[in-house]
């Protein structure tokens, strides 16, 4: 048995026993039902992973896959490939603006190297190189199927390491230039929506930039034909490594009952890979923020699962990740300190009849 594959298989359902005791404790809180919307959502989510009703996130941590894609050799992206390196540095650094905001939530932030061209020089990157970058997916498949495996199984292992070590909420985030160019075409091959609604600028592709996007990517499928019923072959041909890494996170976050956080775009086509290859793995998952690319709706769609916030947003990096890691302290914040109507000395049938 493969790593993927016991990961998989470890993934089990909710616990609807503690997410109905949840419940009942959100209905005695001194409130109307319902009143803290998707908080109270929230709450009884948590409580349904860990089987605990009342929750606290220790230790926060948004997990970074940096790799390049062979695809930029065709002109789809707006920045130089170097870029991918330059941010993974300032990353290590602590400076980019997913590590800002991590910092600021109470979080920390790890970079795992997946198949970066260029090595950072700043210390402290996690080196699980596959390769140096990803094959140009317009004349070859990007990777082979061992190494898009592989990749998913990095995740799982670097994610499980950071469990192990006491980590109870992960965001996902991901750096490589090329990237909304792989995760728009994942998109097309699941959805079947048109290229001109799965294809965005990216980070900041002009008229021409964008339609050879969108050419690039209609011939590369036209040339391999991925299979959108075998989650693996698509990842291969027209995927990358980052989103590859992003999956196994939310898998090993789903197979060791912790929550997880959808950043934006391309961490949603990784959330969207790992449900295709877990569908119960979708149950792990919060979306942090609707993100500003055009197929973020058709993620949320597709995903059913609905942002805490809309903030116009398209960094990427992980940076909603960490915004919304204060959202999931506030609703386990609520759930732990907000009074009940027994604080007022109130029987249960004054709380039934607020409530109603």
């Amino acid at each position: 048995m493969s790593l993927l594959q016991d990961t998989i298989d470890a993934v089990r359902p909710l616990d609807e026993k503690v997410m109905n005791e949840a419940q009942q404790t959100l209905d005695y809180l001194m409130k109307p039902q319902g009143s803290l919307g998707k908080l109270e959502d929230i709450a009884r989510q948590v409580a349904g992973i860990t089987g605990k009703v009342k929750n606290t996130f220790r230790k926060k941590a948004v997990l970074i896959m940096s790799s390049d894609n062979g695809v930029t050799e065709e002109g789809i992206a707006g920045s130089p490939r170097d870029f991918t390196m330059l941010v993974t540095d300032i990353m290590l650094r602590g400076k980019s603006g997913a590590c800002t905001l991590a910092k600021h939530a109470g979080g920390e932030t790890f970079v795992v190297d997946l198949g970066m061209e260029k090595d950072p020089p700043s210390p402290g990157l996690i080196n699980r190189k596959i390769r140096r970058m990803t094959s140009n997916f317009l004349h070859e498949p990007a990777m082979t199927r061992e190494e898009a495996i592989h990749a998913i199984e990095i995740g799982i292992e670097e994610t499980c390491k950071l469990i192990d070590k006491g980590y109870d909420l992960i965001g996902t985030g991901e750096m490589g230039i090329g990237n909304t160019t792989t995760s728009s075409a994942m998109l097309h091959v699941f959805t079947g929506e048109p290229l001109d609604v799965v294809v965005g600028r990216g980070a900041g592709l002009d008229d021409k930039g964008l339609q050879r996007k969108k050419e690039v990517i209609r011939q590369a499928i036209a040339l391999h034909k991925p299979n959108p019923a075998d989650p693996i072959d698509v990842l291969s041909k027209v995927g990358g490594f980052d989103i590859a890494g992003m999956a196994g996170t939310y898998l090993a976050c789903a197979a060791r009952r912790m929550p997880v956080m959808i950043d934006g775009f391309i961490s949603g086509v990784a959330a969207l890979l790992a449900i295709k290859l877990c569908p119960e793995a979708r149950n792990y998952m919060f979306a942090s923020h609707g993100s500003a690319e055009p197929g973020a709706q058709i993620i949320a769609r597709e995903l059913n699962l609905s942002p805490f916030l809309t903030m116009d947003m398209r960094l990427g990096e992980g940076s909603g990740c960490a915004l919304a890691f204060h959202v999931m302290d506030a609703a386990m914040y609520m759930m732990n300190h907000q009074g009940t109507f027994e604080d007022l000395g109130a029987p249960p049938a004054i709380s039934n009849l607020h409530n109603s």
